[in-house]
């Protein structure tokens, strides 16, 4: 399958998951680095109150107490490079990343455990689709998945999110979708149960929106979770290029992506149009603040607020910029994480 063009972090990953499988990045603990707070974190997630956890390259986790001011490193049993994290609450948090992996918290973020890896992953998979009811895409995915186990874990997961400390979803490349409803004792593959596993394009991103889950990813992919179907199904947004991300806006939801395009969303995905976010780059991070405001961030490190939910954004000075892959809002810092680390901004008036 070709990769089409990526923002800076997701790119690197899959580039990574293009080259031989190296068994020690699933056998290795992520190294002490005093330079780990300079290097490619590619999410930050808020713990609770006051604490803030970023996650990114070769495993490395850091956990702020103080807004993003200072960070510490966190005990990590893999080196695979991270690419998302998220907490439920205060103690109970979940990250994804590079060769399938998925590890658990429940302490706040100060150690983690493996909860699921590509080779278990794929093997997980494979079974699973063996017991289906026969039928023409059964056996084209069989073949498939019987790739993925001769490869190793190679594929990573991008994105997840948890309704609870018990019940979530991550996705990744290829259309991987996995689910568990016991904190990641156990999964259950969604392989073969969304509108994209004829394409299997990559999934990079998962997010909740008025009691519904959506998927969005390469090739203009928008998926919104059918409870009755027990499938994702795909939605049509008019647009044909990669989205990168998703974000919440609360009466709105937005997908955003290549080249500072977005589409909004105010009827729970059933029409969409675009939306003029003054960012040229491709649209990497987003969050909303506490005091509504809505926030986009290009890979380039550009900003762009919205005041009126979605509808309008303008574009934020902030002087020097770096390239972003994350974006947190606190009711004072702007809090940016990407390829050269994390650093923290006054929240600007604008």
């Amino acid at each position: 399958m070709t990769v089409k063009p990526l923002s800076l972090w997701v790119a690197a990953l899959l580039a990574v998951s293009m080259w031989p499988a190296h068994a020690d990045t699933l056998q290795r603990p992520a190294q002490p680095s005093a330079l780990a707070t300079q290097r490619l974190l590619t999410a930050v997630a808020p713990v609770g109150r006051d604490r803030l956890v970023a996650v990114g390259q070769r495993g490395h986790v850091l956990i702020s107490q103080d807004g993003g001011g200072t960070w510490a490193q966190a005990r990590v049993p893999v080196s695979s490079d991270l690419a998302a994290v998220q907490f439920v609450d205060a103690q109970r948090g979940y990250a994804v990343g590079q060769d399938g992996v998925v590890l658990g918290s429940s302490d706040g973020g100060r150690s983690w455990t493996r909860l699921l890896d590509g080779r278990a992953a794929n093997t997980l998979a494979l079974a699973q689709l063996r017991q289906a009811p026969d039928s023409a895409e059964r056996t084209r995915l069989l073949d498939e998945l019987q790739r993925n186990v001769d490869s190793g874990p190679d594929k990573p997961l991008l994105d997840l999110y948890f309704s609870s400390a018990q019940e979530g979803f991550v996705v990744g490349a290829y259309n991987l979708i996995f689910q568990t409803r016991d904190g990641g004792k156990t999964w259950q593959s969604w392989y073969d149960r969304s509108d994209n596993s004829d394409k299997l394009f990559n999934l990079y991103s998962l997010r909740p929106h008025k009691g519904q889950l959506f998927a969005a990813g390469e090739a203009g992919v928008v998926m919104r979770l059918d409870p009755v179907q027990q499938r994702f199904v795909r939605l049509d947004t008019g647009y044909a290029g990669s989205f990168f991300g998703l974000l919440d806006a609360g009466g709105a939801l937005i997908a955003h992506g290549m080249r500072g395009n977005a589409v909004i969303t105010r009827d729970g995905g059933a029409s969409w149009r675009p939306v003029v976010t003054g960012l040229q780059a491709s649209i990497a991070a987003s969050a909303k603040g506490a005091d509504g405001r809505l926030w986009l961030a290009d890979q380039i490190g550009n900003v762009s607020v919205s005041r009126d939910g979605g509808d309008h954004f303008t574009r934020v000075p902030l002087g020097t910029t770096v390239p972003v892959a994350s974006l947190h809002v606190t009711p004072s810092t702007l809090v940016l994480a990407g390829p050269r680390g994390v650093r923290s901004l006054p929240l600007p008036k604008e």
